[in-house]
């Protein structure tokens, strides 16, 4: 686990230079850094730069940039392969130096070329330079676990694995993209491949980008949609089948997540997939695995108990930690520091205080991250599938309001507010991400006046994904867009502040895959989300350890924002502050905000709360208020 950066440029980038601009991810790897500078053809030179955090071979054999024996590959490399112990038997003619999985992917390049991808099973982001073809590539693994940047300008790229090393690069100029604005709002995280600023993007999950003669190409070696139908075309054939290989596929993906030089333990929360995930730990370990969780005193939200609960039974070393919201509130002004492009989910604080508990103990922990998408968890899944079963009644009274009469008389507006939502809900590129039409008019209005082409708020991708039941598109959506977008990149920050390398093992290649095998029907089955998961879970842990409904913590953002966050709002919320700033319609913006502040809304007798888009709103001010003037 580490970070990443360089560049291709004819510019004169110095080593110094590009040292201080590694060395801003400094808490991605604290352990060793290295900085290189190639020539290239055409008069383009090549930096290439890591900070490593030591998990295998802790020896300086790994230090990066590494090199191939005949020193035509170089390559730069965050992330964990996973089967780099087959691979590396398979690739037994390659003279290996080290027991570096790194080492493992410059053999499978000389091997196979950029095929070699398709035989990577792990989470990475890669640079590699081959000599030989004069070309650079940028790869990232398929679900988009390791975050991956690059800036594209006139005379080459600069890519890292945070903007900031990007920022920090001279000539950098930080023009803010603001029709990405109103999605960054609603949504509170900016998806791949756009960022925050113009002319800069990330590689999307299982991408690769080429840079060849001064031309840059992209292109997708795993494609969600595609994996998905393919594999669906090859159904199991029963649910004991089901059952019995999506276990299998989980305990080998635990085993390969458990090699490492350094101490590992596991996040337990006490729900359904990180008990799976540590119980099927303990079934892999000698000793007793380090589990670890966070609890809160307000009674109501604890679920601390249920995961000591869950940690007593399978006889893990377990240690947990119950904080209150002033243990919350301390880490509000780190947030741009961590999260250098604007990330509004409040989950990240809590996320952060588990993984700073953790790293007290271990270097690397196992998380159950990616069970609710792959395994139908969310409750919005419920939602989506009921407004399926409406869609054909929500369109005959849209039809009837669209009537002359009833459309100068907005009858529609006049309807119970389910019965709106359904019956507005007719744009087909987007039909399960209905609801929330106030939010979507506010975070329009913050900018409209600012830009002429905005990004839909929406994404407006279902038609490609050609499936016709709502659950499963909305499914393969989220895969595509806030898993990586926002849990992941929400995972990979708030551990790697603390120099923790976390592991997913749902989101293991062969997991992901046979998933899409498994008929839906036994995901979710007559209502009861993550069916065959629970069904497993169930095979290590008592039901009633288990079963019971998730209560959450909801970090009190409404508290704080009308609170100890007030005047800082109002400040950046200002009529002459936002015209100064020349992002936001100042007027509207600021008479919203103020109007939020006051009253809880952000308009006149919405009866809605607003405090998710206020906290977007502060969560960029503060971004921008640390970045404006470089890192």
């Amino acid at each position: 686990m580490c970070g990443i950066c360089g560049y291709i440029s004819k510019k004169n980038i110095t080593l110094e230079q590009l040292k201080m601009m590694n060395d801003t991810m400094y808490h991605r790897g604290p352990d060793d850094g290295g900085e290189e500078i190639y020539e290239m053809s055409g008069g383009y030179r090549i930096g290439f730069a890591q900070r490593r955090l030591s998990i295998l071979d802790l020896s300086s054999l790994g230090h990066q940039p590494m090199h191939s024996a005949d020193k035509r590959i170089s390559v730069v490399y965050n992330g964990e392969i996973y089967n780099f112990p087959e691979l590396r038997e398979e690739l037994s003619a390659y003279p290996f130096r080290s027991n570096c999985d790194t080492e493992v992917i410059i053999a499978a390049y000389l091997k196979w070329g950029i095929d070699c991808l398709s035989r990577l099973h792990g989470m990475f982001a890669i640079a590699l330079y081959d000599r030989e073809s004069d070309e650079v590539y940028l790869m990232r693994d398929r679900i988009g676990k390791k975050p991956l940047y690059y800036w594209q300008k006139e005379d080459g790229i600069v890519f890292a694995s945070e903007l900031k090393p990007i920022m920090a690069c001279p000539g950098f100029a930080e023009e803010i993209r603001t029709e990405v604005l109103p999605r960054y709002l609603f949504q509170q995280y900016i998806n791949a491949p756009e960022t925050i600023f113009c002319n800069v993007y990330k590689v999307e999950p299982g991408g690769v980008l080429r840079f060849r003669a001064g031309e840059v190409s992209t292109w997708k070696y795993w494609e969600l949609k595609d994996i998905y139908h393919k594999q669906a075309a090859n159904p199991v054939g029963s649910y004991e089948e089901a059952k019995a290989g999506l276990k299998e596929a989980l305990r080998k993906s635990v085993r390969a997540r458990m090699i490492a030089d350094v101490p590992l333990g596991s996040f337990l929360s006490g729900g359904y997939d990180s008990s799976l995930i540590s119980a099927i730990a303990q079934e892999h370990s000698g000793t007793p695995v380090k589990t670890f969780s966070i609890g809160f005193h307000e009674e109501k939200y604890n679920e601390a108990k249920y995961a000591k609960a869950v940690a007593d039974y399978l006889g893990t070393d377990h240690t947990e930690l119950y904080i209150d919201e002033q243990d919350m509130f301390r880490l509000v002004e780190s947030i741009p520091q961590y999260y250098d492009e604007p990330f509004a989910d409040s989950s990240q604080i809590p996320t952060m205080l588990v993984s700073e508990l953790a790293r007290k103990h271990v270097t690397v922990a196992l998380s159950g991250d990616g069970g609710d998408e792959f395994f139908c968890g969310y409750n919005i899944y419920e939602n989506v599938r009921q407004a399926q079963k409406l869609d054909l009644l929500g369109g005959m009274v849209h039809a009837i309001c669209q009537a002359p009469g009833c459309k100068q008389l907005k009858l529609e507006d006049k309807l119970p507010f389910r019965v709106r939502v359904i019956a507005g809900n007719r744009m087909k590129a987007c039909q399960t991400q209905f609801g929330a039409g106030n939010y979507i008019v506010k975070a329009n209005a913050m900018v409209r006046q600012q830009v002429q082409e905005m990004l839909p708020v929406h994404y407006l991708v279902e038609g490609e994904y050609g499936v016709k039941d709502w659950q499963i598109r909305r499914m393969l959506l989220d895969m595509d867009t806030y898993l990586p977008g926002d849990i992941l990149c929400k995972v990979d920050r708030a551990s790697m502040k603390y120099s923790l390398e976390s592991r997913c093992p749902i989101l293991d290649t062969g997991v992901m895959e046979f998933s899409f095998r498994i008929p839906h029907g036994y995901k979710y089955a007559k209502g009861d989300k993550k069916h065959i998961l629970k069904e497993i879970a169930y095979d290590y842990i008592p039901r009633e350890l288990l079963d019971r409904p998730k209560v959450g913590f909801g970090v009190p953002l409404d508290k704080w924002l009308r609170g100890p966050l007030k005047e800082q709002l109002l400040d950046y919320s200002s009529y002459e502050y936002l015209r100064k700033q020349g992002i936001f319609d100042a007027k509207y913006t600021s008479d919203m905000i103020q109007s939020y502040i006051r009253t809880g809304d952000a308009g006149p007798a919405t009866g809605a709360n607003y405090s998710k888009l206020a906290w977007s709103f502060f969560i960029f001010q503060q971004w921008h208020q640390r970045y404006q003037n470089g890192v």
